[in-house]
């Protein structure tokens, strides 16, 4: 949980929770929104028919529209321990950091009429969910530490160079390497700061 504390979110309950397309919940961070639907069932297995399929069709309508990765997520009563399990609703134009979490989430899984249902257990724990999305390896600060101890110089390797085709590219001079990397350090800060 102490990485929900340093990564927050801002969550509510979306205003006339159970309008087509708005989820029961939003989940806000500066980098990251969710449009989320909650069930609770006491079954495994979900299937999606009458109103659930109408208010699934819309969630993938307004992910598809706003760009957003709806989600749904699913309580499986009597289960001790982690008993929620997150889906993604499918959607085709995710950008940014949604589509990076794309391939993470498991979308809905289809029956073999090629509907969509849910089953509790090809879900994600939602343990697991809040790891991926609250870990430090995502955040600024880590990714700007990265470039940095990235734009250092490297040591050379110990093997000898056997491509004599290839050009080899001149040298870098010490005062070059070091304007090299300021600027591009101080181009990253400066875009952070703005």
């Amino acid at each position: 949980m102490r990485l929900v504390l340093d990564r927050p979110f801002l969550v509510v309950r979306a205003a006339g929770s159970g309008m087509e397309g708005t989820g029961d919940l939003l989940a806000l961070r500066g980098d990251l929104c969710f449009p989320i639907e909650v069930k609770s069932t006491k079954a495994n297995k979900l299937y999606l028919s009458g109103r659930t399929k109408v208010q699934y069709e819309a969630m993938v309508n307004e992910g598809e529209r706003c760009h957003l990765m709806p989600l749904y997520a699913h309580r499986l009563k009597g289960v001790r321990g982690d008993s929620w399990r997150i889906f993604r609703v499918e959607t085709s134009n995710l950008t940014g950091r949604l589509r990076q979490l794309e391939k993470w989430i498991p979308p809905f899984p289809k029956n073999r009429n090629g509907s969509n249902y849910l089953n509790w257990e090809d879900g994600m724990p939602l343990n697991q969910f809040v790891a991926l999305l609250c870990s430090k390896a995502g955040s600024e600060a880590a990714s700007l530490a990265g470039l940095t101890a990235r734009a250092a110089p490297s040591i050379a390797s110990s093997l000898p160079d056997t491509s004599t085709d290839a050009p080899q590219p001149a040298p870098l001079t010490t005062v070059l390497r070091a304007r090299t990397q300021t600027n591009v350090l101080a181009e990253l800060a400066r875009r952070r700061s703005s």
